[in-house]
This record gives structure tokens, C-alpha cells and sequence, in this order.
């Protein structure tokens, strides 16, 4: 019944964009090159709509002097070179975003009566992934004023499955040194004023925002241009208003190109070692200590990791350095923390109400790039990409801005 009156819906549709010929009353129209345009005739051509497909007559134009040709129509209703009505390739993208493409295809099916095989929901989505990235890197969205007097930034990197063409000549971690993913580089902004039970702060609700590439960090002495992280970075730091909160912390692992970008771009900024990556090796430390004691291995770790919230590094560092010359992973840990130690002054920055754990980038990996890391899936890198902005974008609750510069933009080319 609902497939029988959406049909109905777009037979009425059909019949009304047909007879209207206004599109092709004008017997020439300028062209771009600056000569005249003739009409040459209406042509059919079927359309999948949010109704079902639609075939809509157009008046075609065309100019001798550079070969051009259009449909003055396609360009007003936002389908020029595509067979998608707006509406679909917005859905489309939305499925896409959550769902593999196979199973985007089956959801627009079951739930919208669209038919778009995965193959077409694959080449749309990364599209329009792209046509996301593409506004991000021209500033399109507002920038906004600081969302509070403590504002978050967040750097991490995670890696996707790629296909083996992406990774011709990469090192990596396989057995054979060889790579089997890209790092996706994911920066969040977030806001957290709002305290728990036990008084800590907690992530604002609708707060988060995300920009992920599989972009460097690193930029070359010739280089005429920074990294391309380091620009994308900087614009969604602007963009949320990040430079000009009153205090700002950055949150990161131990990597060096975070810090890097951190202290280049945010100088005065709270630099903070996420205090999970810390414990984490604490951990590593403790299971090569007791490898059959579980029990001993916690309370060691729980002792250590005690310790560092307390700011007690130098008790940390001696217990490390006693293990160093017989356990590697402490013999790690040592240069880690004496290179960071100033990142981990956890009771200070607790006492000053600050977070030290970057739950919500960790929470953003797997939100944003999980859906790239599903059994069985290899990527390009452009593919990964336009996906990685799609969802960023959805996530991050810009789609609608999105959208309607999209539509607004092409209104303007279609004039």
C-alpha cells in the first residue's frame, strides 16, 4: 500500500513538472564562454525520487561555440549529472554513514521504498563525503563563538584497513614489516561543565564535534605549506571557537607529532597525557612483572596508577627504573613519563577541575572510524575519506548546515 501510493504521488509529480514548459521558452540562453545557447529540443529522463523514479521532459540546451550543453531544469531542481533527486542522495548518505553499503541499500529499501544498489550507495556516499571535505577546507560553516569558559581539544590516531594498492612500499607492523592500514587522524572538540556524582567533569551533551582524515602530520623543511593535519586542525579549532576560550587543554597520548602541532599552534595551552594511555602501560608493565599472578600484577598496577593521580612521579619513576634492567616494558615506561612529566601533573590538574582522561576521543575512534573497520572492509584512501567527513559531519551535528549550503549554493550556479 505504501509503495501503490508513493507511486501515485509521483505519477501527480510527473504530470506537473511535464506540462509546465517554462524551462524552454527562451530560444537562446547565455552560455559561460559568452555566446548564446539554442534551444534544441526536450529529452526524457527518469529520475529516483523520494516518491519513486519520476521521467521528467527537460528543455536542453546547447552552444556551438564550446560544445557545451545543459538542462536548465536539472540545474534548478539540484539533479544535474546525477539521476538522484536530493532528497535520496541525502538519504543515502545518511544510511551509508552507519551502515555498510550493502546494507545501506537494503535499509533505503525497507524504510523509504528507494531502490539503490550498493554499488550506486558506495559512489554517492564517498561523493558526498567528499563535497563535505570539500566545504569543510573552504571555511563554509560559521564559526562560532567559544561554547564555555573551558573548552577541550582532543588528538588521536587510528588505523584503517586499506586495500593493498594504498599501501604499495608503506612500512608497518605486519610480521613482514609491511602496513596493513592508514592512520586515520581524528581531532574532537568538546566542552565538559557539567560534574558527575562524584563531582568530576563530564562531556556536555551535543557538545562534541570531529574532523578525520588519513592525512600527515609531518611537513617537510621545503614544504611551502604546513601538514595537511596541521591546516585541518586549525580550522576546526577556529571554527569552534577553540583559540579564544578563556582555558584551553589539550588531550593526547604520548605521540610526538600531537604535541608538536599542540605547542606550535595553542601555545599557553593546558597539555594533559591522557591518564588511560598512562595507565595502560602501567599494566603492560605489571603483567611482564607477574605473567602467572594476576591478583599481584593488579595491585601493582592500581599502586602505580594511585601514584600518578596523587602526582607522585618521582616514587613512580624509582619503581620503573628498579624494574628497567630485566622487564622492557618498564625500561619504556621510564622516558615516557620523564618526557611527559609535565603533561601528567594529574593532582594539579584535577584540583583545578580539569579532565584527564580522553574518554570522548577514544568514544570518537570508534564512532567515527569504527564504521571503516568492519569485518571484511578495504579501502581507498579517497573512499575512507569521504566517509570519514560524512560521518564527522553527522556526528559532529553539522549535516544540516551542510545541506543547506549545498542546496543554496547550487540555487546560485543554477541562476
Amino acid at each position: 500500500m505504501r509503495r501503490s501510493a508513493l507511486q501515485l504521488a509521483a505519477r501527480a509529480v510527473e504530470r506537473r513538472l511535464n506540462a509546465d514548459h517554462c524551462d524552454g521558452q527562451s530560444p537562446t540562453q547565455p552560455c559561460s564562454c559568452g555566446h548564446p545557447a539554442r534551444f534544441a529540443g526536450r529529452h526524457p529522463k527518469t529520475f529516483q525520487t523520494a516518491l519513486g523514479p519520476v521521467t521528467i521532459e527537460r528543455a536542453y540546451y546547447h552552444c556551438r561555440a564550446c560544445g557545451r550543453g545543459w538542462f536548465p531544469r536539472d540545474q534548478a531542481l539540484g539533479m544535474a549529472a546525477t539521476s538522484l533527486s536530493p532528497a535520496v542522495t541525502r538519504m543515502t548518505g545518511s544510511a551509508a554513514a552507519v551502515a555498510s553499503f550493502a546494507t545501506a541499500s537494503d535499509l533505503l529499501d525497507e524504510l523509504a521504498a528507494v531502490r539503490v544498489n550498493a554499488k550506486r550507495v558506495e559512489r554517492v556516499a564517498e561523493a558526498l563525503g567528499r563535497e563535505v571535505a570539500a566545504a569543510e577546507r573552504a571555511a563554509v560553516f560559521a564559526a562560532e563563538p567559544p561554547a564555555a569558559a573551558t573548552m577541550y581539544l582532543g588528538v588521536d590516531g587510528t588505523g584503517v584497513p586499506m586495500r593493498p594498492a594504498e599501501l604499495v612500499g608503506r612500512p608497518g607492523k605486519q610480521p613482514d614489516g609491511s602496513a596493513g592500514t592508514r592512520e586515520a587522524k581524528l581531532v574532537v572538540i568538546w566542552t565538559a561543565d557539567q560534574l558527575d556524582q562524584d563531582g568530576r567533569p563530564v562531556c556536555d551533551h551535543g557538545s562534541v564535534s570531529y574532523s578525520a582524515a588519513i592525512d600527515s602530520a609531518a611537513a617537510r623543511d621545503t614544504d611551502p605549506a604546513p601538514a595537511a593535519f596541521t591546516q585541518r586542525l586549525r580550522r576546526e579549532a577556529e571554527r569552534r571557537g577553540f583559540p579564544q576560550a578563556p582555558r584551553r587543554v589539550i588531550l593526547g597520548d604520548g605521540a610526538k607529532w600531537i604535541w608538536a602541532a599542540a605547542t606550535e599552534m595553542f601555545p599557553g595551552a593546558i597539555q594533559i597525557v591522557d591518564f588511560f594511555h598512562v595507565s595502560e602501560r602501567m599494566w603492560e608493565v605489571a603483567r611482564a612483572l607477574f605473567p602467572a599472578d594476576r591478583d599481584s600484577a593488579e595491585v601493582w598496577a592500581e599502586a602505580r596508577c594511585e601514584e600518578l593521580k596523587a602526582g607522585a612521579l618521582d616514587s613512580v619513576l624509582a619503581t620503573l627504573r628498579a624494574h628497567a634492567g630485566h622487564c622492557e616494558p618498564a625500561a619504556k615506561a621510564v622516558p615516557y613519563i620523564t618526557t611527559n612529566r609535565e603533561r601528567m601533573r594529574y593532582a594539579e590538574f584535577r584540583a583545578q577541575g580539569l579532565q584527564i582522561g580522553s574518554g570522548v576521543v577514544e568514544a570518537g575512534c570508534k564512532s567515527v572510524v569504527g564504521r571503516l573497520k568492519q569485518s571484511g572492509m578495504y579501502w581507498t584512501k579517497d573512499g575512507a575519506e569521504g566517509i570519514l567527513a560524512l560521518r564527522a559531519c553527522i556526528l559532529g551535528g553539522r549535516y544540516e548546515d551542510f545541506w543547506a549550503w549545498r542546496t543554496e549554493s547550487r540555487l546560485q550556479a543554477a541562476a
